[in-house]
């Protein structure tokens, strides 16, 4: 392994180093304007998590210092979302209570058991675990997250007091039973929200609409003192910067985390990653590192969690918004992280009027954008399987849980991956008349085909998971011809790999033919199955005459149209 570069460890050294002056004004606008927004996100998650407001703004600060020293994003904003703190509440609440010193604690143990796997992982070079989750799981799950945030916002839209139900059907029991007890100001108010942010949002994602909504709720609920008419609001949060606390932690509660900080590394991982990935696309002016992003992500974790700090990632609008702001570099983030200090210090007592409802609001327009329709309607027209998985994920979600459900989904992702593994496509081919290409006998009309010749094409590698279903299917097409098979040719050039399992097959199979008269010819084969067949002694059991460099030839010298080429043509392979 090679010597890592002192801007490999600290990529803010790069960006630092060729820093332009013409940088600076992007940096400090795009850096106020996700400050402004994080300030009511944070507060919106942070009650989401079952967790203080004050807590979301502390989540603000260091995480997003942390990132923007190690990150290889320049644009990506880290900080609360909606997800993490939906995970939070869903895995801690079980745990502990919500509003009580030991929930705290676990959170705060939390983010640092998911930190320090993420930081473990980007050093073991272990980016590529995100491929374990495919799109359909990660839409469905969004999906099914989206429909809980929202009903579990209910509460706080309504006016309603109540404790928050994990599963929906009680939820909405639960709303439907107290639903002459509905604070009206309270839906008034959220419903105006939510149409105030979401009308603003497509006039200019740059326009804070969020902190605008705040705003409104302030001033309305301190003009007509509707919190003293009953409506709840946040009232007193704690002024000043967080303290340095450590963790309080013990086996048995780190044994209880464990899956749910496993599971949040690597959703949050991955979130934020793919965001990168897409800021990256449109710039093309730096890299980003898979490995490093997660050991960056992880450390902003990891370090928050000692200033209370629950778990972070990279946030979608906010990094959109950070981009189209004119950002240049992660100097945007330390300006933001700036700014939320500062209401930190010296604002606090301004939200002392601002309602939940509010917050709800915010939320609920936030998690709208997680549901990609366009993408679960193109899947049900294009792909029933896929969409399937979907399907089955976000129902898993919805009625067992977050981990359930991600876990879930994986599975049956890696099921249906074996079960096509198990059963791959393989054709039967003819010849175009007039040509020397081949091509799939049920797909194509007035091809050449021969009574005692089999054609075949494997699309896949052949492995012990698929050699008995290949060797079946041979059979298979060796019965159903009318006439008397001399000989089976496979076209191998889609085999990219052949085991010791299907090696051993192939034997088996070869010999048995041999028995009944009948050859196995090969044909297109790539390097490394050559050289499995050549390792495996295979080839003295083929025979070289029955190799050929394409199908065209192989088929002509079988037929009687190549005449003696039939050797010429013959692979002499050495290793």
């Amino acid at each position: 392994m090679g010597k890592f570069s002192s801007s490999q460890v600290f990529p803010f050294l790069k960006w630092l180093s060729g820093y332009k002056q013409s940088w600076l004004a992007g940096d400090l606008t795009a850096g106020i304007t996700i400050g402004i927004m994080l300030i009511p996100q944070g507060m919106a998650y942070a009650m989401l998590a079952g967790l203080p407001p004050v807590y979301g703004l502390y989540a603000a600060i260091i995480p997003q210092l942390i990132y923007a020293l190690f990150g290889t994003s320049r644009q990506l904003s880290v900080g609360p979302v909606a997800m993490d703190s939906l995970l939070v509440a869903a895995g801690v609440s079980v745990m502990a209570d919500q509003g009580t010193e030991e929930y705290l604690s676990y959170v705060v143990l939390l983010a640092l058991m998911v930190g320090a796997i993420q930081v473990l992982l980007g050093l073991l070079r272990m980016g590529f675990l995100t491929n374990l989750l495919s799109k359909p799981v990660i839409t469905g799950f969004t999906a099914a997250a989206a429909v809980i945030i929202g009903f579990n916002q209910l509460p706080h839209l309504l006016g309603l007091d109540f404790i928050k139900e994990s599963d929906i059907y009680r939820l909405v029991v639960e709303v439907a039973n107290n639903v002459v007890e509905i604070e009206f100001h309270a839906l008034i108010l959220g419903l105006v929200a939510i149409g105030l942010i979401k009308f603003l949002g497509k006039k200019d994602k740059r326009i804070p609409g969020a902190l605008i909504a705040v705003a409104l709720g302030i001033g309305v609920v301190y003009f007509f003192k509707l919190d003293e008419a009953g409506l709840s609001t946040v009232r007193e949060i704690p002024s000043g910067l967080p303290d340095f606390l450590l963790p309080n932690w013990d086996l048995g509660r780190v044994g209880q985390l464990v899956p749910l900080a496993l599971t949040m590394a690597i959703i949050g991982y991955m979130e934020s990653f793919s965001i990168a990935k897409a800021l990256e696309s449109n710039k093309r002016s730096y890299k980003v590192s898979a490995n490093r992003e997660l050991a960056a992500l992880g450390l902003a974790n990891f370090v928050g969690a000692f200033f209370q700090s629950f778990p972070v990632a990279g946030g979608f609008s906010r990094s959109a918004v950070n981009d189209q702001s004119g950002a240049k570099t992660p100097l945007a983030l330390v300006v933001s992280a700036g700014l939320v200090a500062l209401v930190l210090l010296f604002l606090t007592p301004v939200f002392y009027h601002l309602p939940n409802t509010i917050l709800a609001a915010i939320i609920i327009v936030g998690v709208i954008g997680l549901v990609n329709v366009t993408y679960i309607l193109t899947l049900f027209k294009t792909d029933k399987i896929e969409f399937s998985i979907l399907g089955f994920t976000f129902l898993l979600t919805l009625f067992t849980g977050m981990v359930m459900g991600i876990a879930g989904g994986i599975a049956v992702s890696i099921l249906v991956l074996l079960y096509r593994a198990a059963y791959p496509h393989v054709a039967r081919l003819g010849r175009v008349h007039g040509h020397h290409e081949f091509r799939n006998v049920r797909r194509f009309r007035n091809l050449d085909v021969w009574d005692d010749l089999i054609i075949l094409r494997v699309d896949a590698p052949l492995e012990f998971v698929n050699i008995q279903y290949f060797k079946d299917f041979v059979e298979n097409e060796i019965q159903k011809s009318t006439g008397e098979v001399h000989a089976v040719i496979i076209d191998a050039g889609p085999i990219s790999h052949m085991d010791a399992t299907a090696v051993r097959g192939v034997h088996e199979m070869v010999e048995a033919l041999k028995e009944r008269g009948i050859r196995m010819v090969w044909c297109d084969l790539i390097g490394p199955v050559r050289d499995a067949i050549h390792v495996n002694g295979l080839m003295d059991v083929i025979g070289k005459e029955n190799i050929f460099l394409d199908l065209s030839e192989a088929v002509n010298g079988l037929i009687g149209e190549g005449d003696n080429r039939y050797k010429e043509y013959a692979i002499q392979s050495n290793l």
